[in-house]
């Protein structure tokens, strides 16, 4: 189970490549997360009006969707990876410094432009290594995301226990992903495009989901509001509703990452051997386990231990339906992923802003709760579902 990760993904330069750019996706994003309550003590901001604001993001991602599909075809996988990884370390610097509230929605909107736009980039090359050397390292490339997210939700939780200014430690990331941009790029440059898509393959265009791809897009919608949820709303948690030590504040994040990451890091090696289905259905089962033990116990090490369970439950589900996406039968991977991008980035953003109203219509914990059904609507439509 471990050959692919030492030799399949650590042992192949281009491999590690495209991971990097996975990696300082997750880096940026758990910088963020962790940062959210000081945003929201900032501008003094109740819960729907946070998630409202964290409404931009989402509506950046959509807006992008299909101009990210449109940029890799026309600029191609490698440039459009190395200078989205660029540009997105940018824009991840107006939220955390923004004077005034009205900044940090349109920093947010930005943010999720660029990060549409690179998912489907490193997605399309991920796919591309797939097929030029015939192994399997989708799965181990959303792992370095989630790798990116603990490392940087602990980092930035550390950095609030130290006080320092959010702002400045988020310059540092961006700075360092900057950095990660420019060493790759040689590698990434070296990536051949799939001969099979370029002589034969289908040409991109616009798809109306339908079939067992719009019962994976379902799917891929009630996993990834639980991601988003996840994400955007741990340290939340932990911080009002836990009420644990700012030390510690980041920490639930960082367990549901590093048990994301592990899940995914082995799932390139456990898929094939499980099924692609069992593991969803058993993923959801982790998910509902994870959230009601968060929610009944909210103490510190109870929180982090039932939000780690979410992250082994919900590590597979990005690997598996983005894989499939690209292997459409008849469509190009470029539209299949860009599809399957929209409506996941879609749930990953938005999700969360349901949860800020519910929230503050009624609790956090009551808001919690919604991942459970979602949980539940999942596991049963991967019984119903042929994913490959």
């Amino acid at each position: 189970m471990l050959n692919h990760l030492t030799k399949d993904f650590f042992g192949n330069r281009q491999s590690r490549a495209i991971g990097v750019a996975f990696l300082a996706v997750g880096l940026l994003f758990g910088t963020w997360a962790t940062f959210i309550p000081h945003v929201k003590d900032t501008f003094d901001l109740n819960d729907a009006d946070l998630g409202l604001i964290l409404l931009s993001m989402p509506m950046g991602a959509v807006t992008m969707n299909l101009i990210g599909a449109w940029l890799v075809g026309k600029l191609g996988m490698r440039t459009t990876t190395i200078f989205g990884m660029a540009i997105m370390a940018l824009a991840f610097l107006i939220p955390l410094n923004a004077t005034s509230v009205y900044l940090v929605p349109i920093g947010l909107y930005l943010c999720g432009s660029c990060i549409s736009v690179t998912n489907i980039a490193m997605n399309t090359g991920a796919t591309v290594i797939e097929n030029n050397f015939k192994v399997n390292i989708m799965s181990t490339c959303h792992g370095m995301f989630s790798v990116g997210l603990m490392v940087g939700s602990m980092a930035a939780s550390f950095s609030r226990g130290l006080e320092v200014v959010p702002g400045y430690h988020m310059a540092a990331m961006s700075l360092l992903v900057i950095l990660f941009a420019i060493l790759i790029r040689p590698t990434i440059f070296k990536i051949q495009d799939d001969p099979d898509e370029v002589s034969e393959g289908p040409k991109a265009k616009f798809i109306i989901p339908s079939g067992a791809f719009l019962i994976m897009i379902f799917i891929g919608i009630c996993g990834n509001i639980t991601e988003g949820t996840m994400v955007d709303w741990t340290s939340v948690f932990m911080r009002d509703v836990v009420d644990t030590s700012p030390y510690f504040v980041g920490w639930g994040l960082a367990g549901y990452s590093l048990f994301m990451a592990l899940g995914r890091l082995f799932g390139d090696g456990l898929i094939p051997e499980v099924g692609p289905n069992k593991i969803m259905v058993y993923g959801g089962l982790l998910v509902i386990v994870g959230v009601v033990l968060a929610i009944a116990y909210p103490s510190t090490w109870t929180a982090i231990l039932g939000f780690s369970l979410v992250g082994a439950g919900v590590s597979c589900n990005s690997p598996i339906l983005y894989g499939s996406a690209a292997r459409l039968p008849g469509v190009a991977k470029g539209t299949g992923l860009a599809v399957m991008n929209t409506f996941s980035m879609l749930g990953f953003m938005a999700g969360p802003v349901l949860i800020g109203f519910v929230s503050n219509a009624s609790s956090l914990s009551w808001a919690l709760s919604i991942t459970i059904m979602l949980a539940s609507i999942w596991t049963f439509l991967s019984v119903r579902v042929k994913l490959f």
